[in-house]
């Protein structure tokens, strides 16, 4: 009986190491799912990209939390669920404001940003989705030459100004000045690319700079994360923002990247993000990253939103902007 016993007891005891032993490596993973987040840009870009990898779909590592919760709960490890305390707070301090609707006071300007696809086979449909939202500016990408007459006949009647520069255009309710083609070509791609505007536009609340612009695109390869031409495209567009003599500047663009990826930091330093909404806008068959995107200068973005799937691989995005009082035009 006392062996009986005493084998009772030493297995029992080498259980509840065991349980301890596996909550001790639950609570580890807890805290380096909370550390990634916060210190991404730690994460090296020199191989293979793989620090904007990871911040292409940074917002995703919450999806973690709920693995390791469940495998807490299995261990029964008191350790683990307290750690992953940790994460959710620091999920909901990066990314908890993003989940609240947008604001809803007054606003001085709504935009569309859409990347209409080359292969978009209802043009009409499209266009009129996106006046629908009734936006006072419209951006658009990946304008076709067969394709351009029938958005410009469908938008014309609200949107009577508008200026195209090769695959980008811009329709606005406002009279445009100024406009002239922006030229973030990156040095490995041929002369006749051209993705970049900028246009000068006449509000009620004074003169604006509007940039529309579609950078190259990214790749997942066996190398890496292929964006060294986005980045190169990036560094030029931020550049002529940084010398735009306008204050209040609003660029609206597919810029094949997050505003969590480094590789967009020329724009991102220099201009401000939505502060609601994630609208997630590619690819419209199951959206996993917003790169289409609204930035501001001198001015704030509410919120941001999708709207409803058109013939394209991307869904539109709408947001409202509010300028800064404090600056002019």
């Amino acid at each position: 009986m006392g062996g009986a016993l005493a084998r009772r007891t030493v297995g029992g005891t080498a259980q509840g190491g065991a349980g301890g032993a596996r909550g001790r490596v639950l609570a580890p993973l807890a805290l380096l799912t909370a550390a990634v987040p916060v210190f991404h840009s730690a994460v090296p870009n020199t191989v293979g990209r793989l620090g904007s990898l990871l911040e292409a779909f940074l917002p995703w590592l919450g999806l973690v939390i709920p693995v390791l919760f469940v495998a807490a709960l299995v261990r029964r490890s008191a350790v683990a669920l307290t750690a992953l305390l940790l994460p959710v707070l620091t999920w909901v301090w990066l990314f908890g404001g993003l989940l609240l609707p947008e604001e809803r006071g007054p606003h001085h300007l709504t935009v569309v940003q859409h990347n209409v696809s080359d292969e978009n086979p209802d043009p009409a449909g499209t266009a009129a989705a996106l006046a629908g939202a009734a936006p006072e500016l419209v951006a658009l990408e990946e304008l076709t030459p067969s394709a351009l007459p029938v958005y410009a006949a469908a938008l014309a009647s609200r949107y009577p100004y508008h200026a195209v520069e090769g695959t980008v255009g811009l329709w606005s309710a406002y009279p445009l000045t100024g406009v002239r083609r922006l030229d973030i070509r990156p040095a490995g791609i041929g002369e006749g690319w051209s993705r970049g505007l900028r246009a000068g536009v006449t509000t009620p609340q004074g003169e604006i700079a509007v940039y529309v612009a579609h950078l190259p695109s990214v790749r997942i390869r066996p190398s890496g994360f292929a964006s060294q031409l986005r980045d190169e495209s990036a560094l030029l567009l931020g550049a002529a923002v940084a010398a735009e003599p306008v204050e209040r500047v609003v660029l609206l663009g597919d810029l094949n990247g997050t505003v969590d990826d480094r590789g967009l930091a020329p724009l991102t330093s220099r201009l401000e993000a939505p502060r609601r909404g994630f609208a997630l806008s590619w690819p419209a068959s199951f959206p996993v990253s917003r790169i289409d995107q609204v930035l501001v200068r001198s001015a704030s973005v509410g919120g941001i939103r999708t709207l409803p799937a058109t013939g394209s691989d991307h869904l539109p995005v709408v947001a409202r902007i509010t300028w800064d009082p404090a600056a002019g035009s």
